[in-house]
């Protein structure tokens, strides 16, 4: 085993990580599949509102990637249909029966089938979105062999999911899912595991795969940063990567021949009576989770973790990718004096406050910017909490004037906008890096492809 020490970065320690106990998640009867979670999507629909469908029917398939299809979560019938503006799908909502009746498909030893009806299967299924590629954090192209595929089982962000505790006892599943992905790439399988805990059997004992322990400070968890010391990305190759928990229901879609979408979710934050784990479904609506668990109202419901999830509302759903609802106090308030005014309750990566004293204290945090937007200017931030060997604020800079040639060569096709989380969170000049990287990458997607 491989490990790796990441020596820059930092860890936010707030207040409310998830204890591990796991109840089961109150009775949901809208679940969502989100055509905004996937990038550079335009979905056509193949239900209407009333149509009865079954666990693994089509929603909806790309348009112009008409063999990738999103199939739903549960059996039931198609609720509603949510648009935004210019008539835009938001979600398709399916009311559950709570049968829970499956659509049939293949099921075998993958180390028997061939590729092409390996990546039929997932593409039926509608588990091969789960699958991303980089570059430009997209579905992965069906038609691509990638030279690796990279699993991280090890969340460092704030608040982040212990998969050693949600993955403790499958391991069975999680071997017959990586043997699938073994089957779909010319090189490795990487799997990348908390160097600073114990190893579980479920990770310790896994074939086919190359494991690494990393440690250090956030993102040393991310799989920006593995594949950077790993597998770096050049023009014309590409990496895929897939969440753990995502391992599973490949794994049981061959072990099974059905997509079971169950998923273990976190509710985690300061704002939380008890953070612990919750089972429940790819796609659940959010109250289902969150009903009777917050403590006031005056909180910002995040899907995913703080650095990169996305505002929902109780009423909304959870995120595709996502395995973390994070609850944390709204930031609509203004203080006297502002950053000036000396405390002990903030936390700061400069010596601004008093953090620094207190490496072991956790905080509860909201989202107030504590500063407006500023001129971009060089700080040496960045540099210290991203760890790839790129040039994060030249980077940044090529993409706002869209130098392609530039952006080329500062390593545009390594970095998604996770890579650039700690970036928003120190910047000075409050720049919202991701939103800038990401408008970096779709053009990239337009001119190069």
């Amino acid at each position: 085993m491989n490990n790796i020490k990441i020596n820059r970065g930092l860890n936010i320690k707030l207040k409310g990580i998830a204890e591990k106990t796991t109840s089961e998640a109150g009775t949901s009867a809208l679940f969502a599949i989100k055509p905004p979670d996937f990038e550079g999507l335009i979905p056509k629909l193949v239900v209407k509102v009333g149509h009865e469908v079954k666990a693994g029917s089509v929603l909806f398939y790309d348009k112009y990637k008409t063999e990738i299809k999103f199939t739903s979560p549960v059996s039931g019938k198609v609720a509603m249909i949510e648009r935004g503006e210019r008539r835009r799908i938001l979600a398709v909502v399916v009311e559950s029966d709570n049968k829970q009746e499956y659509e049939a498909f293949k099921q075998g030893d993958p180390s028997n089938m061939s590729r092409e009806d390996i990546v039929e299967n997932l593409l039926n299924s509608g588990v091969w979105p789960l699958i991303k590629q980089r570059p430009y954090g997209i579905i992965a192209k069906p038609d691509v062999t990638p030279k690796a595929i990279f699993i991280s089982a090890y969340d460092s962000a704030p608040l982040g999911v212990d998969y050693n505790y949600v993955l403790k006892n499958e391991s069975e599943m999680f071997q017959k899912g990586i043997d699938v992905l073994k089957q779909l790439t010319s090189g490795k399988v990487h799997l990348g595991v908390n160097g600073q805990e114990a190893i579980i059997d479920t990770f310790k004992n896994c074939k086919n795969v190359e494991l690494t322990a990393y440690s250090g400070s956030h993102p040393s968890g991310l799989v920006g940063t593995h594949i950077n010391r790993l597998c770096p990305i050049n023009k014309g190759e590409h990496v895929w990567q897939i969440n753990p928990q995502d391992v599973l229901i490949i794994g049981r879609l061959f072990a099974e021949g059905r997509f079971d979408a169950k998923r273990t979710i976190a509710l985690a934050g300061s704002e939380v009576e008890k953070p612990q784990y919750y089972t429940s479904m790819l796609g659940a609506s959010i109250d289902s989770i969150v009903s009777k668990a917050i403590k006031g109202e005056n909180v910002r419901i995040i899907s995913g973790n703080v650095l990169t999830g996305t505002k929902v509302c109780k009423k909304g759903y959870v995120g595709f990718y996502d395995a973390l609802i994070s609850v944390i106090p709204e930031g609509n308030h203004h203080q006297f004096f502002g950053w000036l005014t000396p405390n002990f309750h903030k936390f700061s990566m400069s010596k601004t406050y008093f953090s620094w004293l207190m490496p072991s204290k956790t905080y509860a945090l909201d989202t107030n910017f504590n500063g407006g937007h500023r001129a971009f200017v060089v700080s040496g931030q960045y540099e210290k909490v991203v760890p790839l060997d790129i040039y994060p604020v030249e980077l940044l800079k090529a993409c706002l004037v869209e130098d392609i040639d530039k952006m080329e060569q500062l390593g545009i096709y390594e970095v998604i906008e996770e890579d650039f989380a700690l970036c928003d969170y120190v910047c000075t000049s409050k720049q919202e890096t991701q939103d800038i990287l990401r408008k970096g990458l779709q053009l990239m997607i337009k001119e190069v492809g």
